[in-house]
C-alpha cells in the first residue's frame, strides 16, 4: 500500500470517512495508536512518579481521619458492613476520580501551550485514540492508588477479598472508571481551552460527582431529587461494582455486569465527544 493511501486510511477518523475501511482495520489501527498513546503518558510518569506518593495523602486522610470518625458514630446504615469497610471503595474510587480529573484536562491544556497536541493533529493518528491513550495511562496511574488504599485499608482491618479474580475485576474497573472521568476531562480541557479556567473547574465538577454518588453514604439517606442525581451519575457504578469486588463479605446493589456496562457505554458516548472536539484545541 502506498504511503498516501495509507495515511488517507488514517486521517478518515478524523474527517469522519473511516467507515470506507474495513472495519477490523480500523478497529486494530485504534488500538494500535491507543497503545502508542499510552506509551507515551507512562514515559512521563517513569521520569516523575513523585505525583503518585503525593496522590496517596488523600486517601490515607479520609480512611485515617473520617472513617475512623465515623465508625465511632455508626449513624449512617451500611447494613452488614462496618462503615470502614463501607468507605473504603468509596475512597478507592474518589481518588480515580480525583487523578482522573486533573491529570485529564490540565494536561492536554498544558501540552496545547507547549505546541504538542499541534503536532499530534497533523499526524495520522485517529483522534479517538488520542483520548483513549492518555484516559488508558491515567488509569494506569489509577491503579498506584489501589495499591496505597488495598494497604492502609488492610491494616486497618477492612475485610478485603483477595482473591485474583476479584483483584482482576477491581482492575477493570479502575481502568473503567478512571476512563470515563479522564476523557470527561478532556472534553471540559478541549471547550476551555485554558489552564487557570480549568483549575476551578476542576474542583466544580469532581466535588459534586463525588457527593452525589454512594461513596461515603447510601443513596437511601439523600433526597429524592439527589437519589435521581445519583443513578445518572457514573461514579455510582463504579463504587458499587468496587465494593462487590473489594470485600469479602459484600455484594453489589445492581450487579458487578451491569455496573461495568454503564460505564463502557459512557466511556463510548464521551470518546465520540472528545474524537470531535479535540481537533479545536488547534485552533
Amino acid at each position: 500500500m502506498k504511503p498516501q493511501k495509507f495515511a488517507a486510511r488514517l486521517n478518515g477518523w478524523a474527517d469522519g470517512t473511516a467507515s470506507r475501511q474495513p472495519w477490523t482495520e480500523a478497529i486494530a489501527e485504534l488500538i494500535r495508536k491507543t497503545l502508542v498513546i499510552t506509551e507515551l503518558e507512562i514515559r512521563k510518569l517513569r521520569h516523575d512518579p513523585s505525583d503518585l506518593f503525593l496522590r496517596a495523602a488523600q486517601p490515607v486522610l479520609w480512611l485515617l481521619i473520617f472513617g475512623q470518625v465515623f465508625t465511632r458514630i455508626r449513624g449512617i446504615p451500611t447494613g452488614e458492613l462496618r462503615y470502614l469497610d463501607f468507605l473504603a471503595a468509596g475512597i478507592l474510587a474518589q481518588s480515580v476520580l480525583f487523578v482522573a480529573i486533573f491529570n485529564g484536562g490540565m494536561a492536554i491544556i498544558w501540552e496545547r501551550d507547549l505546541g504538542i497536541v499541534h503536532k499530534f493533529l497533523v499526524s495520522p493518528t485517529p483522534r479517538a485514540a488520542m483520548g483513549l491513550g492518555k484516559a488508558l495511562a491515567t488509569g494506569v496511574r489509577s491503579l498506584s492508588q489501589a495499591v496505597f488504599v488495598y494497604i492502609l485499608s488492610f491494616f486497618l482491618g477492612v475485610q478485603l477479598n483477595l482473591n485474583p479474580l476479584a483483584i482482576a475485576g477491581m482492575i477493570l474497573v479502575v481502568l473503567l472508571g478512571s476512563a470515563c472521568f479522564s476523557i470527561f476531562s478532556l472534553i471540559v480541557g478541549c471547550l476551555v481551552k485554558s489552564r487557570e479556567r480549568f483549575g476551578g473547574l476542576g474542583q466544580l465538577m469532581s466535588m459534586p460527582l463525588f457527593f452525589a454518588s454512594n461513596a461515603i453514604y447510601p443513596i437511601s439517606l439523600m433526597p429524592p431529587w439527589l437519589q435521581v442525581l445519583s443513578h445518572l451519575n457514573p461514579l455510582t457504578y463504579q463504587v458499587d461494582a468496587l465494593r462487590g469486588v473489594m470485600l469479602a463479605n459484600s455484594t453489589t446493589a445492581y450487579g458487578f455486569g451491569w455496573d461495568c456496562a454503564i460505564l463502557l457505554f459512557v466511556v463510548t458516548v464521551l470518546t465520540v465527544i472528545c474524537a470531535r472536539l479535540y481537533p479545536q484545541l488547534g485552533m
